[in-house]
């Protein structure tokens, strides 16, 4: 018989865990044209850091998320943060390009776990406007850690150097270690069939073919990945085009990281007399305004850093509205393969933004990627919210009641 925890500890402990993934994403982005001169490499081989990270992380969420369906969320957990602390002391210690582009990569396998595992602890035991809560604060970690982490870094890398940034990453991935064996308890049946093959491949193929899921998750791609794509773009416009030091950029990020965090608390506050799905639309004309503004911006003007972060801030107002219901959405569907459908999701999720700084190398410009790339991230959300409300409206997730209905309220 599994455990429950209540919404506070399970904020706490899933809110963490998500924050690892953008963390170690973002942390050290100050740091890109500081590497280039220490390892005496091209700015590519450095871009290319960001892209292993990227893709170790969209694709073992594959395996983290169905591998917490079969062995349990806390058993997973731990797996996945001893390999997290390996890469990071592989990169701290690299003594070349080679084996910081594999310690990335394995940071990015690690840290894949945190996603998965946080939103399927949330959808083991709440549904409805609990969960939505609890993901508002999942949300405002995974939008805020890319914000913040620059600040961090910037001050790290210009007082210690850039293995400092690494060290930090050591320390989260022993402090994640800790929260998971003292704090967290086991919110799963673990169920060794869904680990054989037939079984995985049913349950992938369940969500892909149910449009509920699909236009859900383009939605969330859309917005977040925004998020992820741009941190690969806006240090070579910020401190390569505008002239900011590292620190500088560091602390200028505080500005997109302010405007979210001033989006989470309205959304807290609004819901108390509006349903999350309401505040959705909200956050979409956000979105939209900032895609147009920053197009306008990066094609007509000169960049500046008011041009670059004032779009940039506004679109992360607007996700701050989008994530919680939109999440949620996503999960309810699927409470029998809770930590496949968390996979897929951050896997699609992060497979955008991988795309998105893929597509800005190929660019090259980085002030004309952004004003390019980022805008058509804002109409995929947007398009595709309007092809997720034609498919509830065909096909409901869940009966209102129900969606209302949390499990049991658990002790402290």
């Amino acid at each position: 018989m599994t455990l429950r925890m209540s919404e506070r500890r399970t904020s706490i402990i899933g809110a963490f865990l998500v924050a690892l993934g953008p963390v170690s994403m973002a942390l050290y982005t100050p740091a890109m044209p500081e590497l280039v001169r220490a390892f005496a490499t091209s700015e590519a081989a450095i871009k290319m850091t960001l892209s292993l990270y990227f893709g170790g992380f969209a694709f073992a969420q594959l395996v983290s998320g169905t591998l917490s369906d079969v062995i349990g969320r806390r058993s997973s957990t731990l797996i996945f943060m001893a390999i997290y602390l390996a890469g990071s002391l592989m990169a701290a210690f690299a003594p070349s390009i080679g084996v910081l582009l594999a310690g990335r990569l394995v940071q990015g396998v690690g840290a894949s776990v945190g996603m998965t595992v946080a939103r399927a602890i949330v959808r083991d035991q709440f549904t409805g406007t609990p969960a939505a809560r609890i993901m508002n604060m999942i949300g405002m970690m995974l939008a805020l850690g890319p914000a913040v982490s620059p600040t961090l870094g910037g001050i790290a890398l210009g007082l210690f150097g850039w293995q400092s940034i690494f060290f930090l990453m050591v320390g989260f991935a022993l402090m994640a270690c800790f929260t998971v064996q003292f704090f967290m308890v086991e919110t799963v049946t673990p169920d060794r069939s869904k680990g054989r093959l037939r079984p995985i491949l049913r349950a992938y193929g369940e969500l892909l073919t149910d449009s509920r899921f699909v236009s859900s998750t383009f939605v969330i791609a859309g917005a977040v990945g925004a998020l992820y794509a741009w941190a690969t773009m806006l240090p070579f416009v910020l401190i390569g085009q505008v002239g900011l030091t590292p620190t500088e950029f560091g602390v200028g990020m505080l500005m997109q990281s302010g405007l979210f965090f001033s989006g989470t608390v309205t959304v807290r506050l609004l819901m108390r007399r509006f349903t999350p799905q309401a505040l959705v639309p909200a956050g979409l004309a956000f979105i939209g305004m900032a895609s147009l503004a920053l197009s306008f911006t990066m094609h007509a003007l000169q960049p500046t850093f008011l041009s670059v972060m004032a779009p940039v801030g506004i679109y992360a107002f607007g996700i701050a509205f989008v994530m919680p219901y939109m999440m949620t959405a996503c999960m309810v569907p699927f409470p029998h393969i809770a930590g496949t459908a968390s996979a897929m999701m951050g896997f699609i999720q992060m497979s955008s933004g991988l795309i998105g700084g893929a597509l800005a190398a190929l660019v090259g410009a980085p002030a004309l990627a952004l004003g390019t790339i980022i805008p058509g991230f804002g109409l995929i959300s947007i398009a595709s919210y309007f092809w997720y409300r034609r498919t509830v409206r065909l096909r409901p997730l869940i009966a209102p009641t129900a969606a209302e209905t949390p499990f049991r309220k658990a002790a402290e």
